[in-house]
């Protein structure tokens, strides 16, 4: 009988191991947002390529984007204050848009301006500032929308 006992004791163990669950196999990490990416390199990688394909859609295929910081090109503006912007050109320079991002963060404060035939901007607009969640593809659309709204793209 002790030597009975022994046997079960001894299957118990392997018995035990048959029936716990297998580890859970580890999640692999979901790569970060588009719009959790560094600030400049969001807008270099992403969004500038992808809004010159949208414009080129509309018809603007000799559009010149830039990513600069520089202070905002309006007179009245302290032009010690400095700020990164987007900066679109095309029709050889006649026209004009600027969107400027103060916080170095799409979800943060965001303005528009636009000018024509090399003039300076002459009004400051606030971009996006009624949308709760702002995400690549709300970006680019909002960029196209604006300049369609400048009566660019397509005549109403």
């Amino acid at each position: 009988m002790a030597e009975e006992k022994n046997n079960q004791e001894q299957a118990k163990p392997s018995a035990e191991k048959k029936t716990a669950a297998p580890a859970a196999k580890a999640k692999k990490a979901k790569p970060p947002k588009l719009e959790d990416k560094p600030f400049d390199e969001f807008i270099q990688n992403h969004y500038l390529p992808t809004l010159k394909e949208a414009m080129a859609k509309e018809g603007i295929e000799d559009v010149d984007l830039t990513f600069i910081q520089q202070s905002v090109p309006m007179k009245g503006a302290n032009s010690s204050e400095v700020c990164w912007q987007v900066v679109g050109k095309w029709n050889n320079g006649d026209r004009q848009f600027n969107i400027y991002f103060p916080d170095e963060d799409i979800k943060g404060q965001k303005a528009f301006s636009s000018a024509t035939y090399g003039n300076p901007p002459s009004t400051l607009e606030s971009f996006m500032i009624d949308e709760s969640r702002v995400n690549f593809e709300l970006l680019v659309m909002y960029t196209i929308q604006r300049l369609n709204a400048q009566k660019w793209l397509t005549r109403n």
